[in-house]
């Protein structure tokens, strides 16, 4: 077992290659170029599955969105919040439980993030914290934000009707970020079908890829045709290139498309596979003292992908190695694709798991598995130091003792039941 490495979520094809059929199909016909067959199908495929209404939650109810399929999810947040009419001089409310890539397109824009909190039980944006940012905003400023970015952390749903109850008494659009939310439901209905727009990401690490990718979900034809024009440098129609606005090349290429339209074929293997290791995870830890794994409310409104599933572990837990946490500098990012970073001058900073965390996440390492932090929350990130942040404690203390463990569809039950035996053995008293 120890012999291999057990990843969080690793890239898997489908069995009978549908994915190479799409892309040698690609190369057959000389389409190897952004847009072709391949987009246009996957494309489709994409909104059958975002409009398809839930059989196991029949109040949920299906729709006529249409999905346009970018480079990124962080493409889609941008063109979202750009056609919501994100200017400079702006505020756009966003979670701050989440990856970076629900923040910075607000930059981009040259707007301001307004970070808001989350609440205990999902994770997410807390829909009462909410409101009152959104209230308090707009007496300090004079105006209301300019769109709310709710995140479906690690595949939770967020309270969507209460969010867009809030959303529509105010007049502010809503741009759900359900990057790690794709195939995830809110009573029967999938994320990123409840706002303006809706963001889905494809890369490598998620419930299916195109190795690198993303769409946005978009409310009717004309959303879909406005964004298509800003995803392909907002040319007109003329035999020439002529732009009065400024556009952005986004667009999916043909290729990585033949590999979404491979996995469409599978993604609901996948989606069975992420609730399966949950349940697992559930099963057998729940005799471990002072680790908790996070679940959704059991109130029937929540249908998780539990893109990957995380426990906390409580601050008195003693874990193997614990005295020596912190002492060595990591020397390159920890997970996922980290390209270049800077060497860090501390091992410290002012907000990090407890040492009990680390430990465990170097314990497991050690075992050939990997095991990451949670997302550390924006307004403890030096960039947004000077923000506004509306913040309940919340997402810091989910920080000091949160971790994700694997899930992907390369998990197999006997790779959870040694990741489970690892952190008991690992565990003092």
């Amino acid at each position: 077992m120890a012999n291999k490495r057990i990843y969080l979520c690793l890239a898997h094809m489908s069995e009978d290659g549908m994915e190479q059929k799409y892309v040698k199909e690609a190369f057959d016909t000389n389409w190897v170029v952004p847009l072709g067959p391949n987009v246009n199908g996957f494309e489709k495929d994409l909104e059958d599955f975002v409009n398809s209404p839930s059989p196991a939650l029949p109040q949920g109810k299906g729709g006529a969105k249409r999905v346009v399929a970018l480079l990124s999810g962080t493409a889609a947040v941008h063109l979202g919040l750009l056609n919501c009419g994100v200017k400079p001089g702006d505020e756009v409310i966003v979670q701050s439980f989440t990856f970076c890539a629900s923040t910075h397109p607000v930059t981009y824009l040259g707007a301001t993030p307004v970070l808001v909190d989350s609440e205990p039980d999902t994770w997410n944006i807390d829909p009462e914290l909410l409101e009152k940012a959104i209230v308090d905003r707009k007496e300090k400023t004079g105006k209301s934000p300019a769109a709310i970015v709710p995140v479906a952390l690690y595949g939770m749903p967020y309270k969507a009707d209460r969010i867009m109850e809030i959303a529509n008494k105010y007049g502010i659009p809503v741009v759900e970020d359900a990057a790690e939310g794709f195939g995830s439901r809110y009573k029967g209905q999938v994320l990123g079908t409840f706002g303006k727009y809706g963001v889905l990401s494809f890369n490598g690490n998620k419930m299916i890829t195109t190795s690198g990718g993303g769409a946005l979900i978009t409310a009717n034809d004309d959303e879909w045709r406005e964004i298509m024009m800003y995803a392909t440098q907002y040319r007109e129609s003329y035999p020439y290139y002529q732009h009065e606005k400024i556009g952005y090349n986004y667009r999916m290429s043909n290729i990585c498309a033949g590999i979404g339209r491979g996995q469409m074929t599978v993604v609901n293997d996948h989606l069975a596979h992420h609730k399966h290791v949950q349940k697992m995870y559930e099963e057998l830890l729940a005799d471990v003292s002072g680790v908790h794994v996070h679940s959704q409310p059991d109130n029937g409104d929540y249908d998780s992908n539990y893109w990957l599933c995380t426990i906390t572990i409580d601050e008195d837990v003693k874990v193997k190695g614990q005295e020596d946490a912190y002492k060595t500098i990591v020397t390159g990012a920890v997970g996922g694709a980290a390209g270049v970073i800077h060497a860090a001058a501390s091992a410290h900073t002012d907000c990090e798991p407890n040492a009990n965390v680390e430990a465990l996440r170097v314990a497991l390492d050690q075992a050939q598995i990997e095991a990451r932090p949670v997302w550390k929350p924006m307004h403890k990130q030096p960039c947004y130091k000077d923000v506004p942040a509306y913040v309940n404690g919340v997402s810091e203390a989910l920080f000091k003792v949160g971790m994700c463990l694997p899930a992907g569809p390369y998990v197999s039950d006997d790779d959870i039941r040694y990741i489970v035996e690892t952190i008991k053995a690992n565990i003092i008293g």
